[in-house]
Order: structure tokens, then sequence, then C-alpha cells
């Protein structure tokens, strides 16, 4: 079974300065995507459909709603050896740092994953958004019989410079690998890839981030002290020393680096036939089971709109909008091109009243609300107006930062009344 072959690790990232603000008080995995998941759930969830269920996911900045995230989401058969673990950065007595790199929070951990019996390690990123049998890539792998496999895959030669693109011969064994090459360089680094992908002008074979290492070529590798990451050391160093093959990957994925692409990638789930197909039944999403109601909607015009589960909505237009749970959102308010991401609780009506609440969470009444992202719990009052977009310059006070004309709203941002940017 490839169940008992193989342990994942799932690297969480860095302090995830790119996604920030949305980053201040959790890390990368833990976002908040597509209304009801977070990132995390997309990787432990490929995993699960691949029959991998042995998992540990890395972090060290603000781990704390991951960990409560993975401990009420990922329950397992107390008569099985499947679990989800989340390591952070410790201090032991031989090592007093944070993780450096990608490849130095493996080696920091190595000793937690080599208490288990498997023949293969598959290292994944924690924030990208993809679809993808594991067990597969992890054949072709043993087929091959390779020490290494990457996941690769095509793209075009405006991307090509945001991603390490390499080469690969007719076995698909890699030859060659340039981290971020300038666009100037790429003529030399077209690759063979399917008519499909030719039509689409994707030529070059960029890197994903998803590695299968043998287990013990992967100890050895990370008893070498001075490496510190796998896409700009490991890999280049070992080409011409180790047979790494290349694993194409045709179906969708995009990685969720900054602001822009996490903006984008939860508003194309609102096209009717999106890439990201979160409807296949052979493919679920898992995340934490939430018993909450079904949504209300009363009086609203929506278009292309994804709604999670209890919300409360008297809109008067959503459009190309995915509201997150427990959302809500009053009279003649319009919300265009946002995602909201919803609250982590309901207020009572006693509560309301009993603190004297002036502005609920949610969305209040005859609000313009446009191409921006409302993190969890933000109370926004009447009559406020956001309109988002390029003549915004950018930007960051104590209630919103401005990226790239995306305006995004602080988790539990209090917006008054009236307000207008």
């Amino acid at each position: 079974m490839i169940n008992n072959e193989v342990i994942s690790i799932i690297l969480g990232g860095g302090q995830g300065t790119r996604l920030y603000p949305l980053t201040a008080s959790r890390s990368k995995p833990a976002v908040p995507i597509a209304g009801k998941y977070r990132l995390v759930d997309i990787p432990i969830s490929n995993c699960i459909n691949s029959d991998i269920k042995r998992m540990y996911v890395l972090t060290q900045f603000n781990s704390a709603s991951l960990n409560r995230h993975i401990k009420n989401t990922f329950h397992f058969s107390f008569f099985s050896s499947a679990f989800v673990d989340v390591l952070a950065a410790e201090q032991t007595p031989g090592n007093s740092d944070w993780f450096q790199g990608t490849a130095d929070a493996v080696r920091q951990s190595m000793h937690h994953f080599t208490r288990h019996d498997f023949d293969y390690f598959l290292i994944l990123s924690g924030d990208q958004l993809y679809q993808m049998d594991y067990s597969e890539m992890i054949q072709a792998h043993k087929d091959s019989k390779a020490d290494i496999t990457l996941a690769t895959i095509p793209v075009n030669v405006k991307d090509a410079p945001s991603f390490g693109i390499l080469k690969s011969n007719e076995e698909n064994q890699i030859t060659s690998f340039i981290e971020k090459p300038k666009t100037e360089l790429l003529k030399d680094w077209s690759s063979e890839v399917s008519e499909d992908m030719q039509k689409e002008g994707r030529h070059y074979l960029a890197s994903m981030g998803i590695y299968i290492f043998n287990r013990d070529l992967l100890i050895k590798l990370m008893e070498e002290e001075g490496t510190v990451d796998f896409g700009k050391e490991i890999i280049p160093q070992n080409i011409d020393k180790l047979k790494i093959q290349s694993y194409q990957f045709e179906g969708y994925w995009t990685d969720i680096g900054n602001v822009d692409s996490f903006f984008e990638a939860n508003l194309e789930l609102t096209d009717n036939i999106p890439a990201f197909n979160l409807f296949d039944k052979n493919f679920p999403i898992y995340t934490r089971p939430r018993m909450l109601p079904t949504s209300k909607i009363s009086g609203t015009a929506m278009d292309r709109t994804v709604i999670g589960d209890g919300c409360i909505i008297a809109a008067s237009k959503i459009e190309r909008s995915v509201i997150g749970i427990r959302s809500r959102i009053g009279k003649e308010t319009t919300v265009i091109n946002t995602y909201m991401m919803g609250s982590d609780y309901y207020e009572s009506l006693e509560e309301i009243e009993r603190n004297k609440i002036a502005i609920l969470l949610g969305i209040g009444e005859r609000c313009f609300i446009k191409n921006a992202i409302v993190d969890k719990n933000c109370r926004i009052g009447d009559d406020v107006r956001i309109n988002g977009g390029p003549h915004l310059e950018d930007q960051e006070t104590e209630m919103y930062v401005v990226k790239s004309g995306i305006v995004v709203l602080k988790k539990g941002a209090v917006i008054p009344s009236g307000f207008t940017l």
C-alpha cells in the first residue's frame, strides 16, 4: 500500500510577508480560502485522496490557529496509523536556530520522521491550490528508479522568470536547472510539452515545489551542513550526481504567493466552470465539519457568487464574489469582486444589547464594497463605500492595507458608518 511507503511533509513557509495582512496573526497554511477552507486543507486532502495518511505540517510563525484547525479537523481511526501532526520550529540541544529554508526545516525535524517505517519522503508546499493524485507520481518515481522526482508544470514566457526552470531528456531525466531566469535567457530553456500546452504558449517546465526523495538519500543529504533550500541548492547541486526525474503535471495549479494571486484564485471559483473544481466527487477537499444552518438570502440579485454556510444576506446585489461562513450583509448593499471570509462566531441579540454593540459583525446597510478582501470578524458600519482598484496607491492604516489596488480589511477591523475609500 502507498500509505505505508510514504511520509508526507507539508512546508508551512516563512512569515508570509507577501500575503500580509492575511498572515499578521496566522501562518500561511491557515489562511482561509474559498469561503470555508484553509490553505493547508488542499495538500492534506490531496494526500488523503492519494491514500497517503501520515503527514507532518512544518511551520514556525503564528501556528496557534493552524494547530487548532488541524486538531479540530483531521481525526482518523484509533485503529489506524494515520495522523496529521504540526511541527513548529523548536530549540533543541543540537540546534537553537529557526528554520532557514525548506531543506533546513526538514533537517531540523528529521528526528521526528525517522521514527516511522517508510521508503519515500513526499515534500509539499502549504500554499498552493491544485488537485493531484500523488500515488501516480510515486509510481512514476518507482518505475524510473529515480533518486529524486520533481513535479513540474509547463508555464509561459511571462510566468517563467518567477520559477525554477528545468530541462529534461527523452526519459524525463532532468539535465539542467536554472532558478528564476531573466526573460532574455529563456530562448534556450524551452522543453517538450504536450500539444495542449503548446497551444497555450506554455513551453517552459517549472518546478512546482513538490518533491519525492528516497528515504535513505534524503537522510544522507540532510547530514550535509550548509544547504538550506531544496529549489535553490539541493536540486541544482545534485543534477549531475543523482538521477532526478521530472513528473509533468498539466492540471490546474497556482502558487498563492501574494495578495494578488490569492485574490484572483478565490474569485476564479465563481467562474461558470472553475479551473479548480470543488465539486469533484472523486477528489473532495476536506475541512473542519461545522454544524451551521443553511444560508438565508432575502431580495438579493446574485451573479457568479459562491456562498458558505450559515450566512444571513439581505444585500441588493452581489457579483463575482466569494462570501464565507457566518457572513452577514445588510439591506441595499452592493458587493462586487470581493472575497468576504466571514466570521468565527455569531452575536446573539442579547449580546448585542448587553454590550451595546453599535457596529455588528459583517457588512451594514447601504454599503458599496468592490475589489476587496474582508478578513474574518470585520465590522463594517452603514453607508460605507470601499472602491478598490488601480487608482488607489499602496498604503497601510490601522484598519486596512491596499496592495495592487486590492483593499484588504484586517482581521477584526471596525469600519465606522459613512467611511469612504
